[in-house]
């Protein structure tokens, strides 16, 4: 045989085995190997296909959490006098009562927030309710005036659980076409949650037993936790799966997603702490939002201290009917509640307006009626605060006030997750930390005002600043899309 036809004969089976190699299918890489062991959700084990009631459960007895840990915040203002004679402190100081527990409701996020990615919802729920309980029986049984300082800022650090990360478990356990009114009713709980403390507090009770009743409806609020609230995030729902499928078949292989991050504990509360101010100092359409919830928010926690000045100074109100005053708001906020299906209307046909994906500027609608309402509604209240004016008006006027909070609050917080999706839970802590130190300030100067500048001249100062806040809304549905384009934090459309 010729050296050519060998070479030939070499060429041609040499071109068979690349095409039969072509032919075989690629060798299996570690990565599609791996992933073989990645577990997945079965379709019962998803929290949206739990039943309907026992999803309801669930989130009331979530939303009745945060209107505890709420009420815990404002039935303080109604024990101020018992606390100043028993442990002999000025008035002034037991305001901090309140501001301390607020402050605390504030911050909590910045350290509960990472802690729940790593170890889930449910965990969190029922150590933070359990030591916002415990701590609140030295604030019931203080000895004087530095315990129960210390330990209401505890207990609000404690309760702040259900402000930050019970809004992800709603979200959980609902799809996207059916959210919205479990969201809203619990996202109205803790503002409704201020209210009822003055109603409860106004009693003619020690201040000591005050706190007793807190601390037995925080006992019954725990069991409920343990006993109806289930886990509801997926990561860490795959984690336990992973765990027992490796259990049953004695293969380690199996793992879950979370399991392969490389997560830190003190890292994710590090960059919790610092990109909610990152996000305050670079992108200024977050900080003016924020800056007009907190305004909002710390008008509401200066009524604390106005409404006992009207209605006691002026009308000759006892404790219990001054407390019974707040009625408004509460009503205000319900009947705001009962407009949420025409607002999950609109936003239905602003879906299918933008094929499915309307801009995060649509959810400022709604702020826009509260934008409104809120400076009318103080206006109304400050020129019926005259003593000559009958005491059921100024009551009739905080109303409106309770609807236009509400409007303002759930688009807000819907805007900014929607908005700033990258880093949602960020902006919202944002958010949370500014609102709550503009509630604990604001009673704090409040008597002082109301004194100096009297009920009509210092509730009109505050519909001013109402006022002055009130194109936001506007102005961010018109430019939002623009300012978002160029915010190195924000969506972009």
């Amino acid at each position: 045989m010729s050296s050519h036809t060998t070479e030939t004969l070499s060429a041609d089976t040499e071109k068979q085995d690349k095409q039969q190699a072509a032919a075989l299918p690629p060798p299996p890489d570690a990565d599609s190997l791996s992933d073989q062991y990645q577990v997945v959700l079965d379709p019962e084990d998803d929290p949206k296909n739990m039943s309907k009631v026992r999803r309801w459960i669930a989130v009331s007895v979530i939303g009745s959490a945060a209107l505890c840990a709420t009420f815990a915040s404002s039935v303080a203002s109604f024990t101020e006098e018992g606390l100043a004679n028993d442990l002999h402190v000025s008035h002034e100081v037991t305001i901090l009562s309140i501001s301390l527990f607020v402050e605390g409701l504030g911050l909590g996020p910045l350290l509960v927030g990472p802690l729940s990615e790593l170890y889930g919802r449910t965990i969190i729920y029922r150590a933070s309710y359990f030591f916002f309980w415990a701590f609140t029986w030295p604030v019931a049984f203080a000895p004087n005036i530095a315990v129960f300082l210390v330990f209401r800022f505890v207990t609000g650090l404690c309760g702040s659980a259900f402000l930050s990360v019970a809004g992800g478990s709603v979200g959980d356990m609902f799809a996207n076409f059916e959210v919205a009114t479990p969201m809203a009713i619990y996202s109205v709980t803790p503002f409704i949650g201020p209210t009822v403390g003055p109603l409860i507090g106004g009693y003619d009770v020690s201040w000591r037993w005050t706190y007793r009743v807190l601390l037995m409806w925080q006992f019954a609020e725990f069991w409920l936790i343990v006993l109806l609230v289930p886990e509801t995030y997926e990561p860490i729902l795959l984690k336990w799966k992973a765990r027992r499928l490796r259990k049953e078949t004695g293969d380690d292989k199996y793992y879950a997603p979370l399991e392969r991050q490389d997560k830190s504990v003190w890292r994710g509360i590090l960059f919790s702490c610092y990109t909610p101010f990152q996000l305050l100092l670079y992108d200024r359409m977050a900080l003016f939002l924020d800056i007009w919830n907190a305004l909002i928010l710390g008008i509401m926690y200066l009524t604390f201290q106005a409404f006992p000045i009207i209605f006691e100074g002026l009308h000759g109100f006892n404790v219990q009917s001054t407390g019974l005053s707040f009625l408004g708001i509460g009503i205000g906020m319900g009947i705001a509640l009962l407009t949420q299906p025409w607002w999950n209307r609109h936003q239905r046909e602003q879906t299918e307006k933008y094929n499915g994906s309307p801009p995060p500027e649509t959810r400022l609608v709604m702020g826009k009626f509260g934008a409104v309402i809120v400076p009318l509604s103080l206006y109304w209240l400050a020129f019926t605060t005259y003593k000559h004016v009958h005491w059921i008006a100024p009551i009739i006027a905080s109303i409106p006030f309770g609807t236009g909070v509400y409007f303002i609050f759930t688009s807000t917080f819907t805007y900014l997750v929607v908005a700033y999706r990258p880093i949602a839970a960020s902006a919202m802590a944002a958010n949370s930390a500014v609102r709550s130190t503009f509630a604990a300030a604001f009673p704090l100067f409040a008597g002082a005002m109301y004194h100096r500048l009297g009920t009509v001249g210092a509730t009109a100062l505050l519909a001013g600043l109402c006022t002055i806040m009130a194109p936001l809304p506007f102005i961010y549905y018109k430019i939002g899309a623009r300012l978002r384009a160029t915010s190195r934090f924000a969506a972009k459309s």
